[in-house]
């Protein structure tokens, strides 16, 4: 057990597990509206990064809030510590030497930057799944919009709550103007030299 809060030092680092993956680790951090793609996207990059022997692993609403988050509601405290909490288990993952999909709204640029602190400014690609609000609601694959426009849901980002798209994203895909399998490929293909750098 360790003293005064500090971190025990293990004797394999993360640049042991990335010699031994043979590829570097880090985040694709996914951001964008409701509807605008994310899940398909990240699920079509985790699998061209599968077929590369890549370690992946995704992150996103279905998994994190059913568990680890499942305390949180909608509220902007509430969005501000889910990305919280997200930032560390990224790090994490990336300190295991894993390539990691975090997909999720993430509707303020404080809370990323913050998540990109916590993850390493290196090692932090934010990705903006960008697609209008009409598009995003004229798909709305998960009904969501609908629930909005009929009272069910009060809190909802893009209509009652904001989403403050980046201004300087790592990498942007259109997905109102490319296809989801496009948009995957444009972004395998942008982080394939920090693979192996």
């Amino acid at each position: 057990m360790t003293k005064n809060n500090q971190s025990p030092s293990f004797m394999i680092s993360r640049s042991d597990r990335t010699r031994h993956n043979n590829h570097n680790s880090f985040v694709l951090w996914f951001t964008g509206l409701s509807g605008s793609g994310k899940s398909t996207i990240a699920d079509l990059v985790e699998q061209e990064l599968m077929k590369q022997r890549i370690h992946t692993y995704i992150l996103d609403g279905d998994n994190i809030r059913k568990g680890l988050n499942s305390d949180l509601g909608f509220s902007n405290e509430d969005r501000t510590e889910n990305i919280r909490r997200i930032g560390e288990v990224s790090a994490l993952f990336v300190d295991a030497g894993v390539v990691v999909i975090s997909s999720f709204i993430s509707p303020f640029q404080v809370d990323r930057d913050i998540a990109a602190a916590v993850v390493g400014k290196d090692k932090f690609i934010e990705v903006f799944i960008n697609a209008p609000l009409e598009v995003c609601e004229q798909r709305d694959p998960k009904g969501l919009y609908k629930k909005v426009r009929e009272g069910t849901i009060t809190e909802f980002t893009g209509i009652s709550s904001p989403y403050e798209a980046p201004e300087k994203p790592d990498i942007e895909v259109q997905t109102d103007k490319i296809s989801a399998s496009d948009a995957a490929l444009k972004i395998v293909s942008a982080v394939q030299l920090m693979l192996n750098s």
